[in-house]
């Protein structure tokens, strides 16, 4: 009977801890100087809680921004739950950690990607609905693709 470390949901569960303890602090303490949170999700989560209308028009999945207004924002073991204004109209939501797929605070350029062993290969495009702009997270999404991938034998003696 052969055991393997699992690294890949290793990795995972400390990196969803890692956006736990970040919005921890944001609901103790309020959003510091120019952070703000791009934060993509998968909208047919079993967990996932936000208005028909929005999973309507976003039935895969959906990008949030933290930055200028969101209230009520309440973190758990799971998930959290936090208020945000889509054209005036303020939505309750609750995204469980299983349910981000990216995590991005442009302004210090920091971003957390979680990928599953179902997603497609690295270099896919995703189909944009033309009535959308593309937002700053996408943009930033693709930068992080053309970044150098350094292989460890290169420090070895």
């Amino acid at each position: 009977m052969s055991r393997e470390i699992d690294y890949g949901n290793l990795m995972h569960s400390a990196m969803r801890g890692l956006i736990r303890t970040v919005l921890q602090d944001i609901s103790d303490n309020g959003l510091p100087g120019n952070h703000h949170f791009f934060i993509t999700f998968d909208t047919a989560h079993p967990d996932v809680e936000l208005a028909d209308w929005l999973s309507d028009r976003y039935p895969g999945e959906m990008t949030v921004v933290m930055q200028h207004w969101f209230d009520n924002l309440t973190v758990d073991e799971d998930g959290f739950a936090v208020t945000l204004n889509f054209g005036d109209s303020p939505e309750p939501l609750y995204i469980p950690y299983d349910a981000i797929r990216t995590f991005v605070d442009p302004s210090v350029e920091f971003g957390l990607r979680f990928e599953s062993a179902d997603e497609e290969p690295e270099g896919y495009s995703a189909v944009m609905d033309p009535a959308e702009e593309p937002n700053d997270a996408e943009e930033h999404e693709n930068d992080k693709k053309d970044a150098d991938v350094v292989s460890l034998d290169s420090f070895r003696k």
